[in-house]
């Protein structure tokens, strides 16, 4: 007598979307972002790329035309004698507001959609006054900002905040951050949208400088881990595709809590024990500079002083914390396997020696086949990375099927 095999539950299968049906307006979203990726495309171009017949591209890009997100622009004639028209996107569609928030500052910048800065501005600011303050100031300086460089007619597409903070993208919250206190929970895209009556994307700042550096690189430089190492220490992950990678619930990437073996004696600010950022951050390596008398170190500004002036105990402890950084990024490197990993933050900025000490760590401790092909380098971008990366995701949500649907529901902008 056979024995009955005990069949399991079916396994899912990698499909190529989660749904067959299209949502509305996503076939113009998608148009429009390849608009948006180019420096002038022809219907033509756009037929070949997408697989559809000329005359229904025209259909649908029609009513991008009529709402002024996309304009008409006609070429000189081509050797054939006959003048092309080509479609862009219209940067006067609307405004990308940029919050690209540190521990003790923060970046503002306006953007149209063609990622063009319009306004910026630097300020000074505690995050640890708590979320009304600082919102109050980010709303008002934003409001000072549109005036100023009369911008008051343009609409508003989409508003963008980097938080030093765990943040749960999803819902536009502070998670438990360790030096925000007043933030945990704190409904930071519900207020800001409350008084600016935009759509609000709220992000952890490191997601944005690695959504900025990586979409500035040449695509084959993702995977990209992207290291910020200033008050604190965290970590951006873009996977090959060019998008964040958050985690299950917006964590990913929070490195700065990796335990340092033989580090007990160290309590860091969230709490446990030998975790890297109180070990190796800037902040750390200014209280164990701190410690020594000789050094006369007062603040961040003595030890970047210290630093380029090669004295020897600064830039010893800088060589020391880079190594503890590089072993941290080398376990990250074996799990990831990346293609580039890019340093950035204010000890990137002081010197050399962070850089060197993390490829030397990262080469002798991570196996061959994860670093033959490895990059290892500062930021480009510099302090720019958060500012670029907040703007490219404003855009793709003013791009996304909602945001075209709320353009194309909205009064026109004006030429």
């Amino acid at each position: 007598m056979n024995t009955p095999i005990h069949q399991p539950a079916p396994s899912r299968l990698a499909t190529f979307d989660r749904a067959f049906r299209l949502e509305e307006f996503e076939i113009q979203s998608k148009l429009a972002r390849l608009i948006a990726s180019s420096q002038g495309i022809s219907r033509a171009d756009l037929a070949r790329d997408t697989g559809f017949a000329r005359s229904t591209v025209s259909q649908l890009i029609q009513p991008l035309i009529e709402c002024n997100l996309v304009k008409e622009q006609t070429q000189s004639a081509s050797a054939r004698g006959r003048p092309g028209t080509m479609l862009l996107l219209n940067s006067r569609a609307g405004l990308i507001l940029v919050a690209d928030m540190g521990a003790t500052h923060g970046r503002l910048v306006i953007s149209d959609l063609a990622q063009r800065r319009l306004a910026e501005r630097v300020f000074g600011i505690d995050v640890a006054l708590g979320p009304e303050i600082v919102l109050d100031s980010i709303v008002d300086q934003f409001q000072q900002l549109l005036r100023e460089h009369r911008l008051l007619d343009q609409s508003i597409r989409s508003v963008v905040v980097g938080l030093p903070s765990p943040v749960d993208f999803s819902r536009g919250v502070c998670v438990r951050p360790p030096i925000m206190p007043g933030w945990d929970g704190f409904q930071v895209s519900e207020y800001l949208q409350s008084r600016l009556k935009s759509p609000v994307l709220v992000d952890n700042d490191v997601n944005l400088m690695a959504l900025g550096e990586a979409r500035t690189r040449p695509a084959h430089q993702s995977p990209l881990l992207f290291a910020k190492v200033s008050t604190g220490i965290g970590c951006g992950i873009i996977t090959s595709n060019g998008m964040l990678h958050r985690g299950a619930d917006g964590s990913a990437g929070d490195i700065g809590h990796i335990r340092v073996p033989g580090r007990d004696d160290v309590i860091c600010r969230c709490g446990n024990i030998g975790c890297v950022e109180a070990v190796a951050s800037t902040t750390a390596v200014l209280a164990n500079l701190q410690a020594l008398p000789e050094a006369g170190a007062q603040n961040v500004d003595d030890l970047v002083r210290l630093v380029r002036s090669g004295d020897r105990q600064a830039v010893r402890l800088i060589r020391a914390a880079a190594a503890e950084i590089g072993e941290v990024i080398a376990m990250v490197v074996h799990m990831y396997n990346p293609a580039a990993v890019v340093l950035g933050g204010r000890m990137a900025r002081i010197s050399d020696d962070l850089l060197a000490g993390v490829r030397a760590v990262v080469y002798r401790r991570a196996l061959p086949l994860a670093t033959r092909s490895l990059l290892i380098e500062n930021t480009a971008l510099n302090q720019y990375a958060g500012a670029i990366g907040g703007a490219v995701l404003g855009i793709e949500r003013a791009l996304s099927s909602k945001g075209i649907a709320s353009i194309l529901h909205s009064v026109p902008s004006s030429n």
